[in-house]
């Protein structure tokens, strides 16, 4: 017990009284999370008619965490809910849009529906859509990720 270093004692303390605790390391395979790269890109996501979880992150220990959840919950809930990252500072307008001043945080996306277009559209090649967005304000654990699911009536499983 003496050569173990206060960070040792401290992670199995933790590990030993964690409720929620799934195990270290796990064996994911090939990363489920989809890179922002465009809003063009997203919205042919949204498209798809799948909720889209969006973190939006900056570099900071935090997003290394978060990194670890979103890869866990990406696998677990895969082809159902589909994940992104975007990194905030490769994509400033589109994270500026959200009008949010913390980060990381998590927002949900589902739901698109084609606007009912109104009077003349300026282009013919612009398609709008209407989205509905929800903060994420549960635990951001895998735990937290399957009761927020449940909670707003996601299908994230074959069996739910």
């Amino acid at each position: 017990m003496m050569n173990e270093s206060f960070l040792d004692r401290m992670v199995s303390q933790l590990r030993s009284t964690c409720k929620y605790y799934t195990g270290y390391p796990k064996d994911l395979g090939p990363s489920r999370i989809i890179p922002f790269t465009s809003e063009r890109q997203f919205v042919q996501l949204l498209h798809e008619g799948r909720p889209v979880v969006v973190a939006f992150t900056i570099k900071c220990t935090y997003t290394q965490h978060l990194d670890k959840v979103l890869e866990e919950a990406a696998a677990t809930f895969y082809p159902h809910i589909k994940f992104v990252r975007v990194e905030c500072p490769k994509y400033p307008g589109f994270c500026l849009t959200r009008q949010r001043n913390e980060y990381p945080f998590v927002e949900v996306f589902y739901n698109p529906e084609q606007a009912a277009s109104q009077g003349k559209s300026v282009d013919p090649n612009i398609t709008k859509y209407s989205v509905k967005v929800l903060p994420f304000n549960y635990d951001q654990s895998l735990y937290g990720f399957r009761e927020y699911f449940k909670k707003h009536g996601f299908k994230y499983s074959e069996t739910n």
